[in-house]
């Protein structure tokens, strides 16, 4: 690993523009980050949960010396972490249990976790590491803490109009267009009641009308997302984990949804990722009957070996995610039998894990109603079709990232 150098990766593909590209960025961060949590260290105790973390990494030997060696690792390897031991890790993680996102026109960091632990979870220990079930139960538990301040009053520091940190800044602006969303820019915090508030705004009524209502062979886009990848004919099991990442039903819907799985065999995936600046709630691609809303859990910070060392932060392994990251998964079957069952998957990674259902089953939807929603964020989704249903998706690959998103509620696929 000693051949490498942070040099070597001044810039790297972010899709969604949740961490920067510039290494030296996240560096920087990561020293700022680091010096802070030493200073709150001693002043004081830990959050149980991050508490209960070091007692898990500190207890379990396996997981001892699998952090030790990624960091020192990445050390090694000439990447500049904030930390070079897991004590220091636990206590910057600590100090992010009260941390609020700040607007940045040069270098937006949305995923600070994602952030700190960027280069250990890429080096050769690290993906079994961050595939560990208990670790990943504990790392849930501490980012269900996260959440809770997030959705707290006290998340609201940079709620405000001043620049450069504020997301109701000039700057900020440009990026936001609050405009689109409800909001009061007479209120305090805009009317928000907390960050996740704000980072869960909905749109003003008129804004995403849904493309041909009335027409069932018209499908749209469950969220306000850029595509990233599609592939037909998939198969019940697949190699997800190797360099193409194919889809793998069965991991995507989990082994104890066999019978379900089987029923899209052959069929088609469309999968397109969220960025840092856009909406995060899930739309009904079609109308009809919720027939299963369930929550999966799973890893937080694995990514794809086939990667190798400069993965992109979770970037390059979103085919990969959709088979063992925590995410939610909505069926809808169709008003239309022609279409019949479509599997909304709705993915959350790292720091943006969480995922909130709201229409279960027995209820039914239009096109365009609200599905649930991603607190703080969200990362990739995909929707998941029968065979021989789709004529059709309306983006094309080769697909851009630097395109602006395609919009919630407008049509993504026809139906033959």
């Amino acid at each position: 690993m000693s051949s490498h150098s942070s040099v070597s990766f001044t810039e790297r593909r972010r899709l969604g523009g949740w961490l920067p590209r510039k290494e030296p960025e996240l560096a920087a961060f990561r020293k700022d980050l680091a010096a802070k949590a030493r200073r709150r260290a001693g002043q004081a105790p830990r959050v149980s949960v991050v508490e209960e973390l070091a007692t898990l990494i500190g207890n379990d030997p396996v997981l001892r010396m699998d952090l030790t060696r990624a960091i020192n690792d990445a050390v090694t390897a000439g990447y500049e972490l904030g930390y070079s031991t897991i004590d220091e890790l636990i206590d910057i993680v600590d100090y992010l249990m009260t941390y609020a996102p700040r607007f940045s026109e040069a270098s937006l960091i949305h995923c600070p976790l994602n952030a700190v632990l960027d280069w250990p979870m890429c080096m050769p220990s690290g993906y079994a590491l961050f595939r560990d079930p208990a670790l990943n139960a504990q790392l849930k538990r501490v980012l269900d803490v996260w959440c809770g301040f997030l959705s707290g009053p006290h998340s609201r520091t940079h709620l405000n109009t001043s620049s450069p940190d504020g997301w109701f800044s000039p700057e900020a602006q440009k990026q936001l267009g609050m405009s689109q969303f409800i909001c009061d820019p007479d209120a305090p915090y805009w009317g928000f009641a907390s960050w996740n508030s704000f980072f869960t705004r909905q749109f003003r009524p008129g804004e995403r009308p849904v493309a041909e209502p009335d027409d069932n062979k018209v499908i749209v886009s469950a969220c306000e997302a850029s595509p990233y990848n599609i592939q037909h004919d998939v198969k019940l099991h697949d190699q997800f984990w190797i360099k193409s990442q194919p889809y793998s039903l069965q991991e995507m819907f989990t082994t104890s949804q066999h019978a379900l799985a089987k029923q899209f065999v052959g069929g088609s995936v469309y999968q397109a990722f969220l960025s840092a600046f856009n909406y995060h709630r899930w739309h009904a691609p079609v109308g009809g009957k919720i027939v299963k809303a369930y929550h999966v859990d799973g890893s937080y910070y694995s990514n794809a070996e086939s990667e190798g060392v400069d993965p992109g932060g979770l970037n390059d392994s979103q085919g990969y995610t959709t088979a063992i990251a925590a995410r939610a998964v909505i069926v809808i079957d169709c008003d239309d039998p022609r279409i019949g069952l479509v599997g909304c998957i709705f993915v959350g990674m790292a720091d943006v894990s969480s995922c909130v259902i709201e229409a279960l089953p027995g209820q039914r939807v239009a096109k365009g109603d609200e599905l649930g929603y991603f607190q703080y964020g969200g990362s990739t989704y995909c929707l998941v079709f029968q065979p021989a249903v789709v004529q059709s998706f309306m983006p094309h690959p080769p697909f851009d990232d630097a395109k602006p998103p395609l919009h919630v509620n407008a049509c993504v696929a026809k139906a033959r």
